[in-house]
């Protein structure tokens, strides 16, 4: 139907077959990009080498790096005691520190740490009276953390045992000095809900075939897990710090890594555990939240990759799907209302013919999504965790339909907000989520 609207404006010229090229260009984006990551998550699993995810050694005490656990907590009380318990009691490491950015919590996190600081002399705490964001809260504390690594750790976030042993091993190779960050592999920990097991789904497609593809692929990565990140400080300092004005600063610090050269890590092996939001209303905040960020990061690179292609010529891959991946959004939404602008037309003029055919044509298209779509889930289920999330195989459909929809009506609807943050009015302030007791969720 666009492609006769073009014919009928512009007329049979090469300007409309451009046109039209790029509308079917846009219109298979979401098949094209499923079979992309689809065929780099194989990629990774066949053909990268030196991937540090499948052997690794115990390192003796006297050789272990200094790494500092930094927990940014605002208004954490819920979580944040059963966070740091579970880090001391039953890490398999020796070197480490804790260190919590208190950051203008009102309750009793305060109260909470100062309480646990007599049974962990390794516990620190730093108390910032405004609350300023997480980024601002990190920047603070990378200058006061002993370690020479940095694991950012959120309040409700619990890495397997052998985590800090396993990171490690991704940086004591010669071959890692240029290694700027390892990001492991989040697993969903709140699981009894509806949205719940659908992000199990979910995160297994993202972090398990999306994270392994880009990995793969001129070993870029779009963002680390804020959740759960081990940083070379070093490399934090090179590029100042956590820009404190983004909605993610998780995504920007990974694309100012990379800009400058350094090579981010993603390491299946590594596990671990974070609750994700149970209500539409916190899960549709969040996504709006990364949707905000990712389009910022964009804007911010825009004229690095536009004017420096070849110097970039690395991390382009990432660029153009980040392009795509914002151009689609909108194109998405502008056709969705138009084509059910259309079809209500086609009804009210009794012309059910053209109806019908707009209905079979969007079926196809559906179709080929969902069936691409479900390739993409399966190749991550069967590599995620050795297949052990199969059985939430059930939730898929549910997962396409809110990534696909959802996705980019966010990026839509943050694009004038990012715009504003890259123009000096962003604010990288934050509040909590509500929490619920980790004991809870097991």
């Amino acid at each position: 139907m666009t492609n006769i609207f073009i014919d009928h404006i512009i007329g049979n010229t090469p300007m409309a077959t451009l046109i039209n090229v790029c509308l079917l260009i846009l219109c298979l984006y979401p098949i094209v990009g499923s079979f992309f990551w689809f065929s780099g998550a194989l990629c990774y699993r066949f053909l990268k080498t030196n991937k540090n995810d499948t052997d690794w050694e115990i390192l003796p005490k006297n050789k272990q790096p200094m790494i500092t656990i930094m927990i940014p907590a605002h208004n954490e009380e819920v979580v944040i005691e059963e966070t740091i318990t579970y880090l001391f009691d039953n890490l398999n490491y020796d070197n480490f520190e804790v260190l919590v950015m208190n950051d203008g919590s009102a309750d009793s996190t305060a109260d909470i740490i100062k309480q646990l600081q007599i049974t962990y002399p390794g516990l620190r705490t730093i108390n910032i009276i405004k609350n300023k964001g997480k980024a601002h809260a990190f920047n603070i504390g990378m200058h006061f953390a002993k370690g020479e690594y940095i694991l950012s750790n959120d309040a409700d976030t619990l890495p397997e045992p052998d985590a800090l042993m396993k990171y490690m091993n991704f940086f004591i190779h010669a071959r890692d000095m240029n290694t700027s960050a390892v990001t492991a592999n989040m697993d969903v920990q709140n699981r009894s809900t509806l949205l719940g097991k659908s992000q199990t789904v979910e995160f297994s497609s993202i972090v398990g075939v999306i994270k392994r593809s880009q990995t793969s692929i001129n070993d870029s990565m779009y963002a680390y897990s804020g959740a759960n990140t081990l940083y070379k400080k070093d490399f934090l300092i090179d590029v100042g710090g956590f820009r404190q004005d983004r909605a993610t600063e998780d995504i920007s610090i990974a694309w100012d890594h990379q800009t400058m050269g350094a090579v981010p890590r993603f390491a299946p092996n590594i596990i671990f555990h974070m609750n994700v939001p149970e209500t539409i209303k916190d899960l549709y905040n969040q996504r709006k939240r990364w949707a905000q960020g990712g389009t910022e990061v964009w804007l911010t690179n825009l004229k690095k990759f536009l004017f420096h292609p070849i110097k970039r010529r690395y991390q382009m891959s990432m660029f153009v799907d980040s392009t795509l991946s914002i151009i689609w959004s909108f194109f998405f939404l502008i056709t969705s209302v138009i084509f059910l602008i259309t079809m209500i037309w086609f009804a009210l003029h009794g012309n059910y013919e053209r109806l019908f055919h707009g209905f079979v044509i969007s079926f196809i298209f559906v179709t080929f999504e969902i069936m691409a779509g479900c390739l993409q889930l399966l190749t991550a289920l069967l590599l995620d965790h050795q297949a052990a999330k199969l059985k939430y195989a059930f939730f898929a459909p549910l997962y396409m339909l809110f990534y696909w929809m959802i996705n980019p009506i966010t990026v839509v609807a943050t694009f004038v907000p990012a715009l504003k943050t890259i123009l000096g009015f962003g604010s990288g302030t934050w509040v909590s989520p509500k929490r619920h007791s980790l004991q809870n969720n097991k």
